[in-house]
């Protein structure tokens, strides 16, 4: 296949691929450019199948970079989010978001927990959960067999569900919960801030050491009110704020001196009617994509 029918037809899949296994943009757009460099070098062999192909030059970089960067996530300052994926909901300016698949999105909170994953678990979970490859496929690309695949599948949903009974996934549910957390921030009214949260609610924010965050998670809807109720009035809410898609769902983007500051997203009950999880991504660094 010509190089560049091969770009055009399967860049967006293989960025889809990438970013569910590393959490990064950045490093999703540098691994894929590599497999297209290396791909492009191998225009002289006739290669039967240059989807799956591709797949496999992909998903095999991923797991090889994630046993690395498993290592740096370790020594990281503070707890380690996932880069986010934002669309602005007006669809205007150029969106980051727009090069990846949108049909087979991943929620946020999903993507924090598929951290707990092994590297090749998680291959074997995304190929299966998000991109519906039979087991055959995934076996071929892994150079396993369907048996070693369907237990690895097993094993990882054993270890997401051990952290939450129901997986989270992108839903409607959270606009009107995003929505009433906002108008409450800028309100300053705490209490109805407070009343969206479930009692064992979670915060978790990542500075990166680059910024001021939080260390360690908040636990419990008492000390997420008390962190809450200490940063509103230092500017929480910068100088601007927009509803934002974030991974699919409906999250906040809030902005200060014309940047983005801060990226809030929201992980749900299992009924969908509070807040279990709060994520907000405070390093530079993994902001600078956002328009």
């Amino acid at each position: 296949m010509d190089f560049q029918v091969a770009y055009t037809n399967y860049h967006s899949l293989l960025q889809a691929i990438a970013y569910r296994m590393t959490g990064s943009i950045a490093d999703a757009e540098d691994l894929v450019q590599d497999v297209f460099i290396e791909y492009s070098k191998l225009q002289t062999i006739d290669i039967t199948h240059p989807k799956a192909y591709l797949i496999r030059m992909t998903t095999n970089r991923c797991i090889n970079y994630m046993q690395s960067a498993r290592i740096r996530r370790e020594q990281y300052v503070g707890t380690w989010l996932p880069e986010p994926l934002v669309s602005f909901t007006n669809g205007g300016g150029d969106n980051p978001a727009d090069l990846f698949d949108h049909d087979e999105n991943v929620s946020y909170a999903l993507l924090v927990m598929l951290e707990h994953l092994s590297a090749v678990e998680r291959a074997v979970f995304i190929l299966r959960q998000s991109f519906a490859f039979e087991y055959s496929e995934i076996a071929d690309v892994l150079g396993k067999t369907e048996a070693n695949c369907r237990k690895i599948f097993s094993r990882a949903n054993d270890k997401l569900h051990q952290q939450s009974p129901v997986l989270p996934g992108n839903t409607a549910q959270a606009a009107p919960l995003a929505t009433a957390f906002l108008a409450a921030a800028r309100g300053g009214s705490v209490d109805a801030l407070v009343s969206l949260l479930t009692e064992d609610a979670l915060l978790t924010s990542d500075g990166g050491g680059k910024v001021r965050a939080a260390i360690f998670t908040i636990t419990g809807r008492d000390r997420v009110q008390a962190f809450i109720e200490g940063v509103i009035p230092k500017g929480f809410l910068g100088d601007s704020q927009s509803m934002v898609l974030l991974n699919g769902q409906l999250g906040i983007v809030i902005f200060r001196d014309g940047r983005p500051h801060k990226a809030i997203s929201f992980q749900l009950d299992a009924v969908g009617e509070r807040i279990e999880h709060i994520y907000i991504v405070l390093n530079p660094d993994k902001l600078q994509r956002i328009g």
